[in-house]
């Protein structure tokens, strides 16, 4: 009984699927309005997930970041020079031949020229020490060479380069009064710090006035393991009031407001769009239905129960949704995964170059929703099909 019941499925719902071409025009413009949603849903999202790639790429587990108690970014935190000594003295930090693996570091904003545009925008100068390499561990010179202690000179992210004018090796850009040589070109595998301007700290500190002062103190770890052991020492050390966290975990929370506004309004987009895909979609399968009134009587009067009919008809309108949205997808990552573009930071007010990212749980999550959408679509009509009396289709028909 039940093969019977399922042998009667398949047919009917194949029969419904064959038909398709003779009702092309309107199967088509179904389909194309689910690949624009999906498009569209999909370019928007990867600018989130690129952008938090970007940043919670450029953190190593076994890398902290020790800010003024009450920070939360480098702008707002103030550390002074016997503090930042008192964090890389503080257990749980890697040692090298020179010492504690530990760069206390300046953060601050410039404006230069965009090279699309020619217009002002923010860029991150960051003051470092010689250590910060080493602490880091995955910064790579692609062409120049490092800054020399003591001297104007910056090194630059290439993402920076790539989307600023003046930044090329030999290139004098002034900021302030001073004057600064651009002597090479970094990368730290597509994080944030590509989108930074590397100085020695010693010479941003008199240069913007700061003193003996930093603002942040970045520490690499003798394990992600000793995390627990840092974090405790810099809490109950009565000489500092700071706050330590994994790398990760603070690029993680820098990310968070700007990926939410972006998913939130990608979402908003992409649903009024899908209303207009789904009215689409219930006006070609109701379509669909009142050309083929005859067929779906007859089958009734032959003994097919309404099971297979509403099945027939979610089929077809799900075939044609996830059609239209392999087509959008496959759009969207042609057009969208690893553009490159930058955008503002709004923790810290400066640009962040990053590429879009059209991840593969992206993909599946954009066709999934062109399923649902011909779910939607082909339900409504489904149940008509199904409630049709047989002899008055007979007879209208």
């Amino acid at each position: 009984m039940a093969s019977n019941w399922l042998s009667q499925l398949f047919t009917v719902a194949l029969f419904n699927l064959r038909s398709i071409p003779a009702r092309k025009g309107s199967a088509l413009t179904a389909a194309v309005g689910i690949a624009g949603v999906v498009a569209v849903l999909t370019g928007v999202l990867s600018i989130a997930e690129g952008f938090r790639k970007t940043m919670t790429s450029a953190g190593s587990p076994d890398v902290a970041i020790v800010l003024r108690a009450g920070a939360e970014n480098e702008m707002t935190s103030g550390l002074g020079r016997d503090e930042t000594r008192l964090i890389a003295d503080t257990p749980g930090v890697a040692r090298g031949a020179a010492g504690p693996l530990a760069s206390a570091e300046l953060f601050v904003i410039i404006s230069l020229p965009k090279r699309t545009t020619g217009t002002d925008a923010n860029v991150p100068l960051r003051g470092v020490e010689g250590t910060a390499f080493e602490v880091r561990g995955n910064i790579r010179m692609l062409e120049g060479r490092r800054f020399e202690s003591g001297k104007n000179e910056i090194i630059v992210g290439a993402g920076a380069r790539r989307e600023f004018a003046g930044l090329n090796i030999g290139q004098e850009i002034k900021v302030g009064r001073n004057v600064w040589t651009v002597v090479g070109v970094f990368t730290s595998g597509g994080g944030i710090s590509d989108s930074e301007i590397w100085t020695d700290a010693a010479v941003l500190q008199p240069a913007y006035n700061r003193g003996p002062t930093f603002q942040s103190v970045y520490v690499r770890l003798a394990s992600p393991e000793d995390f627990g052991i840092f974090k405790n020492g810099i809490s109950k050390n009565p000489e500092l009031k700071a706050t330590a966290r994994t790398l990760p975990d603070f690029y993680s929370s820098q990310s968070e407001m700007l990926s939410q506004f972006i998913t939130v309004f990608g979402v908003f987009i992409s649903v009024m769009m899908g209303l207009g895909a789904l009215f689409g979609a219930l006006n070609t399968m109701y379509s669909a239905v009142a050309s083929r009134t005859r067929e779906i009587a007859t089958l009734r009067a032959l003994g097919f129960p309404a099971a297979p009919v509403v099945v027939s008809v979610l089929a077809e309108s799900i075939v044609l949704s996830l059609a239209g949205g392999v087509v959008g997808a496959a759009a969207a990552y042609w057009a969208f995964n690893g553009y490159q573009t930058s955008t503002m930071n709004f923790q810290t007010f400066s640009q962040v170059s990053f590429n879009f990212a059209v991840t593969p749980l992206l993909l599946a999550a954009a066709i999934a929703m062109a399923a649902i959408l011909g779910l939607f679509g082909g339900l409504f009509p489904a149940l008509r099909a199904a409630r049709m009396p047989i002899a008055s289709a007979l007879r209208d028909s």
